[in-house]
């Protein structure tokens, strides 16, 4: 958005910057802006739709706040336990930690509610077939995600139910 507002002219090695002013409706609120609907509970827009750069230190974490989740193969619930540390270390120091680990967070709850009914349903064939669907889909997931945190990308995992706001 920022740089919708802002132009960067670059002329014979001359950088000028310029103002354009925002767009405005008939009422002279911005369009852009979530709170000129006058609801008092929108709140700011998601890191998505601004375009940051973020610091090596922002993307490690936020690639270590979903490659934590990995400690669940080999600790039990290390995938819930892994995210949760990262998060609570970093969540005020770094938005983009902060961001990141509880879309991790949300993602490995989410896994260890399938995992449940994966449980649930392994004395039937379906459950037999799920169980290694559902190990090799939260790897893969995981792993796609860890790596857009580290190029610096707000990852959002798909179908999810965002339990942590």
């Amino acid at each position: 958005m920022f740089r919708e507002f802002v132009l960067f002219n670059i002329r014979e090695g001359f950088a000028s910057m310029s103002y354009t002013p925002p767009p405005n409706d008939l009422e002279g609120n911005y369009s852009g802006n979530p709170y000129a609907s006058g609801n008092p509970y929108a709140g700011p827009p998601p890191l998505g739709d601004i375009d940051y750069q973020f610091s090596s230190d922002d993307r490690l974490w936020g690639m270590l706040a979903h490659l934590s989740a990995l400690s669940g193969y080999v600790i039990p619930f290390g995938n819930v336990i892994g995210p949760v540390i990262v998060w609570v270390l970093k969540k005020d120091e770094l938005p983009f930690v902060d961001d990141q680990g509880k879309e991790s967070l949300n993602f490995q709850i989410n896994v260890l509610l399938a995992a449940l009914v994966v449980l649930a349903s392994l004395c039937t064939v379906i459950g037999i077939v799920l169980a290694p669907l559902l190990a090799v889909y939260a790897l893969v997931m995981t792993v796609y995600a860890a790596v857009k945190a580290n190029q610096g990308v707000v990852y959002r995992y798909p179908f999810i139910l965002r339990l942590i706001r």
